[in-house]
């Protein structure tokens, strides 16, 4: 190398002039760091170019803080859900009960009493409409009875007028026979 001091070694250099002791030293050091020298290469290498491991521990991360915070969310969800389901059950649910089955009894006593509003009702509906039919098939009954009276009554009456009929008619050729008399009486002078 150039210049006058002492030389530091880059890479697999030697240094000139060394001993025997010094060879054996420099091929094990030569060896040995030409080994650190690639494994610093290699961590170089994947610090600045292979980004793999820097986005794994990331994406981890961010894995690992979503599912505990979603999780952390989720449970309160459930928790709030159990104690709803919890107080449901046990206050609501019997209380809901207990007020339909007070209810229901009241519901049904209506029930039978309108019931039996409506039969009591219905009943007297039925005994009109038998009373009305009784009564409309006695006045049919005494029409067709007054009808047949009066049936059998015209032939009576029909022989009454027309005997009025003929005396009225033996009158009025009586009373045109008189008058004719009487203006024969006249027609003379």
């Amino acid at each position: 190398m150039s210049g006058g001091g002492t030389e530091t070694l880059v890479g697999c250099e030697v240094a000139p002039g060394g001993g025997g002791g010094g060879k054996k030293r420099d091929s094990l050091g030569t060896a040995g760091s030409a080994h650190l020298i690639i494994k610093d290469l290699g961590e170089i290498h994947s610090r600045l170019l292979d980004h793999r491991p820097v986005i794994q521990g990331e994406t981890r991360y961010f894995v690992k803080e979503f599912e505990e915070k979603r999780g952390l969310r989720e449970m309160r969800v459930l928790e709030n859900l159990k104690n709803m389901i919890h107080e449901t059950n046990e206050r609501t649910l019997p209380k809901c009960r207990e007020t339909m089955q007070d209810n229901l009894k009241e519901v049904l006593q209506r029930l039978q009493a309108a019931n039996d509003s409506v039969c009591r009702l219905q009943q007297r509906e039925q005994e009109r409409r038998k009373m009305y039919h009784d009564h409309l098939i006695a006045t049919e009954k005494q029409h067709q009875l007054q009808w047949e009276d009066f049936m059998k009554e015209q032939p009576r009456r029909q022989a009454e007028v027309d005997e009025e009929h003929r005396r009225a008619m033996e009158r009025l050729k009586e009373q045109y026979a008189e008058m004719e008399k009487g203006l024969a009486k006249f027609s003379t002078f």
